[in-house]
């Protein structure tokens, strides 16, 4: 990859006011501008669902490219190309960059001139209002959960920017692929990329913005209910199960994008503030309505990672009694296929975001870039770029398996894979230590698209790594992990070996096995030396349900089964407390 830029006077070339052309709130024109837009902009372009099921792929899926509309301005920091050029140098080493702009050949000329490969590169001409392509931008369906692959485009919340309005039928004539617009009743809705997340499995998260503008007095002449925008996204895309937040209090574009993070299916990182500081107690009120009120989509808890949301290097926050800060984040990021650019500001908080990234993610390649010049118009990273499914999916659903205390029998690696062509391979590698390598185990075809593998029962103690590939009839490889065997599932034995602690030198008090539970329940904890200890589980309401008191436990590690049978389905809590240390984990009951 080419970094240094050996031609620095085209960066002048086209050059506009960023407080002119990069605004991402509505200016004070385009406010005005509402009644007349409502009645002269009436769009007769539309498409009613189609006539399948669909599926939206989750962000973290197989792309072939990301669409951005090209503008010179957005400069980059700190003598750094700019932040879409450092963009399309890193997306075109993994996909297509398709890039809308007025004039293809410059755009083209001036990529070269800052040392940029055209080797990914699709320009195309079409007239463009700003940079925001992730509001605007189309949205991948697929038929079927795989199959022909189409757009949709929802009506803009921004009224008088026609062009980005246009950006999806525009991309979908030039990719010459279905485009299913959602822009004239009874289907109207309005809405924007940077306030929806998908999982993949029919989940979706925005907040309640969505709803704001599409209900009666939104500004937009519309009278949805709740009901009717489930329903319109249900239909084109193929969401089951959508759930809604609270707006936060100074996050004035009320775009999830700024604060959220889908990683994976089970994964969500949160921005966090200081407690009590800016939106973060809203953001915190979201996080447990979340948590508490869901589950994943494998019926497990949501595995949440926090990451700060930063001050301006004046110590000033979002919101009048904080100062009047930017809202820095640092989930506004892109994730495409095997890269991660995470948006990025000054290097005190910038060191922490990146390790937290990288630990996140592993396998993945993550890259910085300074988005110090555009973070002041509400967006970073993820608000000017829109991924693009690939053509040939091969749609692998995984629950990663847990950590267990099993040692005697196998342990089932379970996938739910899906191709337009078919499978014609499914295979488990699996290593106990990856430096030997990766033992392969064939999968086998049962019900409903589901293949099996059993890995060996292994002692206490042992580390397991593992990942799934499959190849389609059509001759595609995919691997789940997507980054394997750059990154890959793990799992640990516990117990002990040979009377030895296998897991930590001090107390500790597992995860729940089975969590989700049905019928049982198995807990474990370790102590280093003799210790009272009790457990207790609670609803969530707080009664307690159960509680064990034993005195005078031996060092070691110890297990109880807990039947959960009689149990109503829920959330509960479990309290582990020795002389000196107190523990808590949840646990979900499922029937």
């Amino acid at each position: 990859m080419k970094k240094i830029s050996l031609i620095f006077l085209l960066i002048a070339i086209a050059q506009f006011s960023i407080a002119q052309q990069s605004v991402h709130v509505m200016t004070p024109s385009e406010t005005n501008a509402i009644p007349k837009i409502l009645q002269n902009n009436l769009f007769s372009q539309f498409t009613t669902p189609p006539t399948v099921a669909v599926r939206t792929p989750g962000q973290f899926e197989e792309m072939q490219g990301v669409f951005i509309c090209w503008e010179t301005y957005t400069q980059g920091a700190n003598g750094q190309l700019p932040i879409l050029a450092q963009i399309v140098d890193y997306a075109q080493e993994v996909g297509i960059v398709y890039i809308a702009t007025a004039d293809s050949v410059s755009t083209r000329n001036y990529l070269t001139s800052q040392g940029v490969p055209l080797t990914n590169i699709h320009c195309y001409e079409a007239s463009t209002d700003y940079i925001w392509a992730r509001d605007y931008g189309p949205n991948t369906i697929y038929e079927n959960e795989v199959s022909n692959l189409s757009l949709v485009d929802w009506k803009y919340n921004r009224m008088n920017r026609p062009n980005d309005d246009a950006q999806p039928l525009n991309l979908a004539m030039e990719m010459n692929i279905p485009v299913y617009r959602t822009t004239v009743s009874p289907n109207k809705i309005v809405h924007t990329g940077g306030n929806w997340m998908a999982d993949g499995h029919g989940t979706a998260f925005s907040s309640k913005l969505v709803l704001d503008e599409n209900g009666n007095g939104g500004g937009w002449g519309m009278n949805l209910t709740e009901a009717d925008v489930d329903s319109i996204e249900k239909h084109f895309m193929g969401i089951t199960r959508y759930i809604k937040m609270e707006t936060l209090p100074y996050d004035g574009i009320h775009h999830i994008d700024m604060h959220m993070k889908l990683l994976n299916e089970e994964t969500l990182l949160m921005g966090e503030y200081p407690t009590g500081v800016a939106d973060g107690p809203q953001i915190e009120t979201n996080l447990n309505y979340v948590t508490t009120n869901f589950l994943n989509c494998y019926g497990r808890p949501y595995n949440v990672i926090r990451i700060p949301q930063p001050p301006q290097t004046n110590g000033d926050y979002p919101g009048n009694a904080w100062g009047n800060g930017d809202y820095l984040t640092y989930t506004n990021a892109l994730i495409l296929n095997n890269i991660v650019l995470v948006p990025g500001y000054y290097t005190e908080y910038d060191t922490t975001a990146l390790r937290i990234w990288k630990e996140s993610m592993p396998g993945y390649n993550v890259h910085m870039i300074n988005c110090n010049n555009i973070i002041g118009y509400s967006g970073a990273l993820h608000c000017i770029t829109h991924e693009i499914g690939v053509a040939d999916p091969i749609f692998i659903s995984h629950a990663h398996l847990f950590d267990t205390y099993e040692t005697v029998n196998p342990y089932e690696v379970k996938a739910y894979i899906k191709t337009t062509s078919g499978v014609n391979t499914a295979k488990v590698y699996w290593s106990i230590d990856t430096a030997l390598g990766y033992s392969i185990l064939n999968m086998s075809p049962a019900v409903n698209d589901t293949f099996v593998a059993n890995i060996p029962a292994q002692i206490a103690g042992t580390k397991i790594w593992y990942y799934i590939e499959a190849t389609s009839i059509s001759g595609r490889t995919v691997a789940k992990p997507l980054v394997a065997p750059a990154g890959v599932f793990e799992f640990k034995v516990l117990g002990t070996l040979n009377g030895i602690a296998a897991i930590e030198n001090e107390i500790n008090f597992f995860e729940p096995y089975p969590n989700p539970a049905n019928e049982y329940v198995t807990l474990g904890y370790y102590l280093p030396t003799n210790e009272n200890v009790s457990i207790q589980l609670f609803d969530l309401n707080g009664r307690e349900i159960f509680t064990t008191n034993e005195t005078n436990i031996s060092a070691g590690t110890h297990t109880l089964q807990l039947s959960t049978s009689a149990l109503s389905a829920g959330f509960y809590s479990l309290t582990f407390k020795s002389s000196n240390k107190i523990i808590v984990r949840k646990l979900v009951v499922v029937k």
